[in-house]
């Protein structure tokens, strides 16, 4: 539901766009009266917390029977506001920041005040993945929810050197060397050549592995769901670009679909096809549904719900899903400007606020985002610009206002 981090984190929870939980900036970045950047524009004011009065997925099951548990990257506000608060039974290493910045980062010892220090080197993707097996094991008589949030790939970019020695010398072996496009103002990898990166995403699918096994030895695979998937696109246009994202269009931070297109994996045994593929789209506000059907769980009181349920898909069905929406009212560190976007069907239109200015896309026949169809498709681009519109006043969307400091000196840029 957004190009960075905390804003998809409360809709995955919730089953609520960013804009109606006000977590709309990832949870750290300045407020606008703390704007210091010399952008044309002030970013929009937003929530720096998942509110209490939220309805998680963790505490509509939680009410139902089940055991909560939550592991790893939490990033939706401060210690009131924790894993623990908003209806999980369990908190291992969920604390109000974006990474792994305490101790030694990815290895023991930690500093982090939700998970004790395990053995001098002990890897951080591994530990998380132990701690979400022993909990596996101890509830395998009832109904749980794991929700393993691992902080990998984050930065700081750190691997485990056998794992960076292997890949570099993949990395040789085929002889790949780095090369760059330029996205805006800024360079973006085209080439997947760095071996700290690929490091760290083979020791989160090792980690997934003892995850997926722990489910095998307790018995319950047969009656347990598991869904992998992402916060936003791949890091490729700052902070080392440590990833490429063809042949999607930039990446994290941006509104093209390098910035908010991601994986989806899920395992229903006896209802998802193994191997099988579905090429439909969905947005992050689904998975709320989702879980409550699958669990046969009632939607509980509150506040309103955007997701729609995905099981339709799950059992290789069709569905009809309406228009899915984006609003990232904020200036990201990865170089992309304030925006919104909708998609409907097999178009997307994207309104950028520093200009005005309107790209439309058909991401069937042009998923790099290269042939801006708003000269061709005038009536298209004023239907879905009407809809991005309705919806914005619908969901109280803050909008960025202009900066009055902006090109009052000769750093304006």
């Amino acid at each position: 539901a957004c190009p960075v981090c905390s804003p998809t984190r409360a809709s995955i929870l919730t089953g609520r766009y960013p804009t109606r939980t006000g977590v709309t900036d990832y949870i750290g970045a300045a407020q606008p009266e703390r704007w210091n950047r010399k952008t044309k524009m002030l970013p929009a004011p937003y929530a720096m917390q998942l509110a209490h009065e939220e309805v998680t997925i963790a505490e509509a099951l939680k009410a139902n029977g089940y055991a909560t548990f939550f592991a790893g990257k939490w990033h939706l506000g401060g210690e009131a506001f924790w894993p623990e608060s908003q209806g999980f039974d369990i908190n291992k290493g969920g604390i109000d920041r974006g990474g792994p910045y305490g101790g030694k980062k990815y290895f023991s010892p930690y500093g982090n005040p939700r998970l004790d220090d395990g053995p001098a080197g002990e890897h951080l993707p591994d530990r998380l993945a132990s701690e979400t097996a022993k909990f596996i094991a101890a509830n395998k008589d009832k109904p749980f929810l794991a929700y393993l949030s691992f902080y990998s790939v984050h930065t700081p970019l750190i691997a485990r050197e056998d794992l960076k020695e292997k890949y570099q010398a993949k990395k040789a072996k085929l002889g790949l060397e780095a090369e760059w496009g330029q996205e805006g103002e800024r360079k973006v990898r085209l080439v997947q050549e760095h071996a700290v990166y690929a490091g760290m995403v083979e020791a989160m699918d090792l980690a997934v592995g003892k995850v997926l096994k722990a489910v095998d030895d307790a018995g319950v695979a047969d009656n347990t769901v598991i869904i992998f998937f992402s916060d936003n696109g791949g890091l490729s246009t700052s902070e080392g670009h440590p990833t490429s994202n063809l042949p999607l269009r930039a990446g994290k931070g941006w509104m093209y679909e390098g910035g908010i297109r991601e994986p989806m994996l899920a395992r229903w045994p006896g209802v998802t096809k193994p191997g099988s593929v579905c090429d439909d789209y969905l947005s992050s506000v689904d998975f709320y549904p989702t879980l409550l059907e699958i669990a046969g769980v009632e939607t509980p009181a509150g506040p309103p719900v955007d997701g729609q349920s995905i099981v339709p898909l799950l059992k290789g069905e069709s569905r009809e899903r309406g228009p899915i929406f984006w609003h990232y009212p904020h200036y990201g560190n990865q170089g992309g400007t304030p925006g919104s976007s909708v998609r409907a069907g097999d178009y997307k239109l994207i309104e950028f606020f520093e200009d005005g200015r309107l790209e439309l896309y058909n991401l069937r026949t042009d998923v790099q985002e290269e042939d801006n169809l708003v000269g061709q498709e005038g009536a298209l681009t004023q239907q879905l610009h009407q809809m991005l519109q309705a919806w914005r006043v619908a969901v109280e969307a803050q909008i960025p206002q202009p900066n009055p400091t902006y090109g009052l000196d000769s750093g304006a840029a």
